[in-house]
């Protein structure tokens, strides 16, 4: 995939998923979940381990937001 794309999803995916987010909008899960991808493609074909091992850990973050957000039950009893 041509890396000028990626880098435009990523800014795209990336701004859009915290924008939505600090406005407590669960929305923002499922774009940051999106750009995940992009990140996996841009961190292997440029070699950065470091940054392909940190989005294993936003994707389990990402996924753990899903969950909250969507699945998990509304009244949590202590």
């Amino acid at each position: 995939m041509n890396d000028t794309i990626v880098q435009i999803f990523l800014g795209i995916f990336g701004i859009s998923a915290t924008f939505l987010i600090a406005r407590k909008n669960k929305w923002g899960f499922v774009i940051g979940l999106l750009a995940q991808p992009f990140w996996f493609i841009t961190s292997y074909t440029h070699d950065q381990w470091g940054i392909f091992a940190i989005s294993i850990a936003y994707t389990i973050s990402w996924i753990y937001g899903l969950y909250e957000w969507f699945l998990a039950p509304t009244d949590k009893k202590s």
